[in-house]
């Protein structure tokens, strides 16, 4: 059962979302917060898989609960999502650098939302990754970590690793990787997996985002 904490300020919004996700045999909302804090406190007690996490937000906004909750090591296996109303939304830019493991706006397929759900909950590959480096692109030139900074991390990657990150940087599923190098998906993800924690990321949105800030792929790379 993939557990899902709901934190939005609109009672609808969440009323909308629990109807959803309660109807799914293999999906329970354990809980609802209607601020950033109230969301922060309940994801520490109740542990959800899942935090469907609005970026606009009372008392403490959404951008600033991602931070606090993915900062805690006893939180390591939550995975925040965020929803915007704005595909490109330099929040949203923010808030996967800050350990969100991915985003979907609030006007999304139902379908798509339940997608989404199970497949960060399952720490797979980026729901939409073209949306993804679409957004990172347009930010990343802005970003303040300097490119040198994370160039310098990836100093710890081998060759083959430093070759993984950029084509997860640029979208690619273990699978696909898995082709372009002509090895085995297993192989590519045991390369994906090491290079996450040779850099310290929480998941691949993280990855994607240290491979545009670090100069690894640039924006102009997008197809």
């Amino acid at each position: 059962m993939i557990r899902v904490l709901l934190a939005d300020d609109q009672v609808l919004v969440r009323a909308g979302f629990r109807a959803l996700l309660d109807a799914q045999p293999d999906l329970e909302v354990v809980g609802e917060a209607g601020d950033g804090e109230q969301a922060v406190r309940l994801t520490g007690e109740l542990r959800p898989d899942v935090v469907l996490m609005d970026i606009r937000m009372p008392v403490l906004d959404g951008l600033a609960a991602t931070r606090r909750i993915t900062a805690r090591q006893e939180l390591a296996e939550v995975r925040v999502v965020v929803l915007t109303t704005f595909e490109l939304d330099e929040y949203v830019f923010e808030a996967l650098r800050g350990g969100a493991a991915g985003f979907l706006v609030k006007d999304t397929e139902p379908a798509d939302l339940l997608r989404a759900v199970r497949v960060v909950a399952a720490g797979d590959a980026l729901l939409s990754p073209g949306a993804t480096r679409r957004l990172i692109g347009e930010f990343a030139a802005r970003s303040k970590a300097p490119a040198a900074a994370g160039g310098a991390a990836l100093g710890v990657l081998t060759e083959r690793e430093r070759e993984v990150v950029a084509l997860v940087g640029l979208g690619l599923s273990n699978e696909e990787i898995a082709r372009r190098l002509v090895v085995s998906p297993l192989t590519a993800k045991t390369h994906v997996s090491r290079a996450m924690v040779k850099l310290g990321t929480r998941d691949r949105a993280q990855l994607v985002v240290l491979a545009y800030e670090s100069g690894l792929v640039r924006p102009g790379w997008l197809g």
